[in-house]
């Protein structure tokens, strides 16, 4: 059976985040419902990036097996799902991919409008707080926090106990005439790890926190360390990337066989 891949963007106003759940609006949801419509059954999904409550995607993949022609299964879930929910592409994906496991990084951005007044026509996708904030230091902290670290700091605990390592690799603040934003890039985050980072971030243009108290923060190991959480709406996962995974090039340098896992 073959293996479809979708590319997905969708407006997360109105869903309770990505994955299925009882008694909740959801991406996954949506899209399941209208996908055993078209094929008769619910396929199994993997997805890219398990996005929360209210956030938005312009680049989402999923993936899953099916016997289903790409460019109809693209034209009749946009038939029923757009304009909140678009499949911007449709393919079939080589033998064993996984939109999740496959992944070897992730993309989100963040928009702050720090105008007086909201823009009615983009408020729903970024956070208005009004007020300057001063990028300079916001972009120091930023350095600090770039690398490999424990970023238990920046999430919520995860319930299964599993490790709270991750490694960043971009942390970028670009201002962008009334607008800021925060850009941030890894090959996986943890739970609500952006919002965090962009509401610590906020807090040092703010001058309520300094660039150099991140490294006390990240050593902290405390989620009250760290600045607030920034609301949801105002992030994006822009875009997912696909390719010979990072360690898997560390490895095959040191002598393992190329792909190896």
């Amino acid at each position: 059976m073959a293996v479809l891949k979708l590319l997905l963007a969708y407006d997360g106003t109105g869903f309770q985040g990505f994955a299925r759940q009882p008694g909740g609006r959801t991406v996954e949801g949506a899209l399941l419902g209208a996908l055993e419509r078209i094929m008769g059954s619910s396929p199994r999904l993997s997805v890219a990036g398990r996005t929360d409550a209210g956030v938005h995607a312009e680049g989402q993949v999923v993936s899953f097996q099916a016997d289903a022609e790409p460019q109809r299964v693209q034209r009749v879930l946009n038939g029923m799902l757009a304009p909140e929910v678009v499949v911007r592409g449709a393919s079939l994906a080589p033998a064993g991919f996984d939109a999740r496991r496959s992944a070897t990084a992730r993309s989100y951005r963040y928009r702050i409008r720090v105008a007086g007044v909201a823009d009615p026509f983009t408020a729903r996708y970024e956070w208005h707080r009004p007020g300057r904030l001063a990028v300079s230091p916001m972009r120091r902290a930023a350095g600090f926090l770039v690398g490999e670290h424990d970023f238990a700091s920046f999430c919520r605990p995860p319930k299964d106990g599993r490790p709270t390592v991750r490694r960043l690799e971009r942390l970028s603040v670009r201002p962008a005439g009334e607008v800021l934003e925060i850009g941030a890039r890894a090959e996986s985050f943890l739970h609500q790890m952006v919002r965090s980072l962009v509401g610590t971030l906020v807090a040092v243009g703010e001058g309520r926190l300094t660039p150099e108290a991140m490294p006390t923060i990240l050593a902290a190991r405390d989620r009250a360390a760290a600045g607030p959480i920034a609301p949801p709406h105002g992030l994006t996962l822009v875009s997912v990337h696909y390719g010979v995974h990072p360690r898997a090039r560390g490895r095959s340098r040191a002598g393992a066989k190329p792909g190896e896992r």
